[in-house]
């Protein structure tokens, strides 16, 4: 039997949640299909599961600064399936508040892989859904590229449910994913090695921040090998034998890929309706994320751009915006300002930044540069060889902060306050005049008064 929708939602990530509860909220008759578990890559094999791992492998360091503040410390072991399953837990315990946060807003979740039939229609385990508009959130999967041995290697979504802590493992990927999940292992007791091509880590953040995150994350004991590109695998008796393209041999028990990911749009029947696709895989629409198929929306990152969990919500509530207006009033419809958006990384030390690079503020602007590299007061007692740096970049002609950069503890927490302030427009002026919280190292972004270097 035919069942007919005002909204049909593929996808219950971050994205499509929020678009199927707010729609249905609204008055909407709403769907939602969801081929996996609730919550999208950032409940199941993103944000969440990835932040605890980060917690559970810092505690290592912890231990061993605790030590020199007095503390009677002794470690026995890590038992990585503890974390493992506790982990599991609560993964599981979220996908229920998602099912029930859909079913209190009356939308209708239907298990399964939905494809596209036409404009208005969808078919999902053999039944046909009709609806009035369709929303495509499928969000994006881990990429590995094609190369011998490449059948030996895991992504990030299987780290996540390893049973035990491989002795020896490579990363592969200089991005975030790759840098977190080398300090995640690293700091569990891995011997860890991150292989990337590149010259410095974090590829696309300001080259001060890169240079910081490449020589700290080597100080702390992580292998790092750059310019270093993998040629094949091969599996011995002893573990597996990367090949790099300059000859050398690395030898691990397991290699991960982190090396980009891509929209998830297989079979999904974009052949038969008139959604484009850019060059990348990623879903062309426009900036009321409307496809070529006036029917067909598309939000999240199966349409590229900035792939993180908030711009997915906010791309939502957006469309939902939208949605309720309606056709008639597309002259009142909104869009999403993506400038100054504030982003971590939770390596080891964590990275966070929001607004413009150095290298992009220069193609722009004459720009004033403020730096700050330090130890934090913490380990003033002790041999960590951690270091906070931060960074502002200034407009010299107008004064207004343009962008700001931490590497160092906590990183993101502090980011996001600075974020509320250059989203508002902030001036060098008005940061000098705030009045630093001491001893914190977030007192430095108010109190660094010289300038380190300049454009003209």
């Amino acid at each position: 039997m035919e069942q007919q929708w005002d909204l049909f939602v593929i996808g219950a990530g971050s994205g499509g949640v929020r678009a199927a509860r707010m729609a249905a909220a609204n008055g909407l008759k709403v769907a939602v299909a969801e081929e996996s578990a609730l919550g999208g890559t950032c409940v199941n094999v993103g944000c969440v599961p990835k932040k605890l791992f980060y917690y559970g492998s810092h505690f290592s360091e912890d231990m061993h600064d605790a030590k020199q503040y007095g503390w009677d410390v002794t470690v026995n072991g890590f038992d990585w399936s503890v974390m493992r399953t506790k982990k599991d837990s609560e993964i599981e315990r979220l996908n229920g508040i998602y099912q029930r946060l859909l079913d209190n807003s009356g939308v209708t979740v239907i298990n399964g892989r939905a494809r596209i039939l036409d404009k208005h229609s969808v078919s999902v385990n053999g039944q046909t859904h009709t609806f009035k508009k369709l929303l495509i959130a499928t969000g994006g999967k881990p990429y590995v590229p094609n190369f011998p041995g490449n059948e030996h290697v895991i992504t990030s979504n299987e780290a996540f449910y390893l049973n035990e802590l491989p002795s020896r493992v490579a990363v592969v990927g200089g991005g975030y994913i790759a840098v977190e999940f080398a300090g995640i292992f690293h700091g569990c007791g891995a011997q860890t090695h991150l292989i990337y091509r590149g010259e410095q880590l974090l590829r696309g953040f300001d080259s001060d921040v890169r240079d910081q995150v490449t020589r700290q994350v080597a100080a702390k004991g992580v292998n790092v090998h750059l310019h270093t590109d993998v040629e094949r695998i091969e599996k011995s008796a002893s573990g597996l034998k990367i090949k790099v393209v300059d000859g050398d041999t690395i030898e691990v028990d397991l290699v991960m890929y982190a090396t980009g990911r891509r929209p998830y749009t297989e079979d999904l029947g974009l052949e038969n309706v008139k959604v484009l696709k850019h060059p990348d895989g990623t879903l062309q629409t426009d900036p009321f994320y409307r496809t070529d198929e006036a029917s067909i929306y598309a939000i999240g990152d199966v349409i590229g751009g900035m792939e993180l969990t908030p711009i997915a919500l906010a791309e939502a509530m957006v469309f939902v915006h939208n949605l309720q207006l309606g056709d008639e009033r597309e002259a009142e419809w909104t869009t999403l300002d993506y400038t100054n958006i504030p982003t971590a990384v939770f390596c080891q030390p964590n990275v966070a930044t929001v607004g413009l690079s150095e290298e992009v503020a220069r193609h722009h602007h004459k720009v004033k540069v403020f730096c700050s590299d330090f130890k934090a007061m913490k380990h003033t007692l002790t041999d960590n060889v951690e270091r906070t740096f931060m960074k502002l970049i200034v407009c010299a002609d107008t004064d207004r902060v343009l962008g700001a950069h931490m590497v160092g503890p906590e990183a993101g927490e502090l980011i996001q306050g600075i974020a509320i302030a250059i989203k508002a427009g902030a001036t060098k002026a008005i940061f000098d005049s705030t009045i630093g919280i001491h001893p914190t190292a977030a007192e430095e972004f108010v109190t660094m008064r010289n300038v380190t270097r300049q454009s003209h």
